[in-house]
């Protein structure tokens, strides 16, 4: 058989062509009657892509693993709060310095935006020397989470990734220096081989990192304008807490199932993060109670765990920056089961007659 056999219909005369004589006819498919470009009998149009439909559940504000993830209700205030205390800190330092009054805390203000460059200078340089860059080939899993997580909260630039020696420590962070924006993880977080011994609780921990930089928390101007913090314990304590929470946000959206794991890892460690309780340390987040657990969170860079478990797991409003979380109200009282339980049986007499 020749291919020009093959081009023929069945019973079609020899050396007439196909098209000739049958116009229908489909050579791949071996099928005639039809025209190719509408399709075979009863072939319909198929409808085109729709996403998936997300079932019902609370609106929360962008808290919610759906959607892009919500910034912290008190961020933007304490921010514009501190901004302009910090601006009145550089008039106050320029107006000494004209004046002649010269002492180290006015020489600190002047000398700031070069301090705050030089130093996020030093510290991208250092993760560039003594790092390891995260690649497809080194720490592959970190760099796609990486990548997925700018993916998701819309960047359109990848920050650069490095892993540095954690010494028993389970940390990270996130900074910048110039256009360059960088993640840096602790290799704790890592095991034999690059992998991760709580792949779930790494995306979540990376989610938040990239968070940062995604929310802007590590851009020079916005960290110059909060220069003044570190002198301000309440007030700056608590904008860097606003700024966490909002972090939190960018890494439950990014990957909700790992937040309990994260929260258990910072607790316990990576080792023994699967003895401590989720849901029990955030139950103990209302039952705290007392002058110094105020002053314990109100002087943290970062919400207390308990704090902070109860609000990765509430995920119908922001975290709690200044008064701990209010507990749910009980379940009205309906009175006992007019039935007894299955297998309970009553006895109505206790002393025989």
């Amino acid at each position: 058989m020749t291919s020009d056999d093959q081009s023929q219909p069945p019973n079609a005369p020899q050396g007439i062509p196909a098209t000739g004589s049958h116009p229908g006819w489909n050579p791949v498919t071996g099928m005639s009657g039809w025209n190719p470009q509408v399709g075979p009998p009863g072939w319909v149009a198929q409808p085109g892509y729709s996403p998936p439909r997300i079932p019902p559940h609370q609106q929360t504000r962008g808290l919610s693993p759906f959607g892009m993830p919500a910034r912290h209700s008190w961020e933007i205030p304490l921010l514009v709060v501190v901004v302009v205390l910090t601006v009145l800190a550089y008039l106050f330092a320029l107006l000494l310095l004209l004046t002649g009054s010269l002492d180290q805390y006015v020489l600190l203000f002047v000398f700031a935006p070069m301090l705050l460059w030089f130093g996020r200078g030093m510290t991208y340089a250092t993760q560039r020397v003594n790092g390891v860059k995260m690649s497809p080939t080194q720490f592959p899993e970190g760099y796609r989470m990486v990548q997925e997580a700018a993916a998701r909260f819309g960047m359109q630039t990848v920050p650069d990734a490095y892993v540095v020696l954690g010494n028993g420590q389970i940390n990270a962070f996130a900074s910048g220096h110039g256009f360059r924006r960088f993640v840096v993880v602790y290799s704790d977080l890592f095991e034999i081989g690059g992998a991760a011994r709580q792949p779930e609780a790494l995306a979540f921990i990376i989610g938040h990192e990239v968070g940062h930089i995604a929310a802007g928390h590590v851009s020079y101007w916005r960290q110059l304008g909060m220069f003044l913090g570190p002198f301000l314990p309440i007030i700056g304590n608590s904008l860097i807490r606003a700024q966490e929470y909002t972090a939190d946000n960018h890494g439950y959206c990014n990957r909700h199932l790992g937040a309990p794991t994260a929260m258990q890892t910072l607790a316990g460690g990576k080792y023994l993060n699967t003895i401590v309780g989720f849901d029990e340390m955030a139950d103990r987040a209302p039952q705290e109670k007392g002058f110094f657990v105020w002053i314990v969170n109100a002087l943290s860079s970062h919400p207390v765990l308990t704090w902070r478990m109860w609000a990765l797991r509430d995920r119908s409003r922001h975290g709690r920056l200044f008064l701990r979380p209010t507990p749910p109200p009980p379940a009205p009282y309906t009175g006992y089961p007019q039935t007894p339980p299955v297998g309970y049986s009553t006895t109505t007499t206790y002393f025989p007659q």
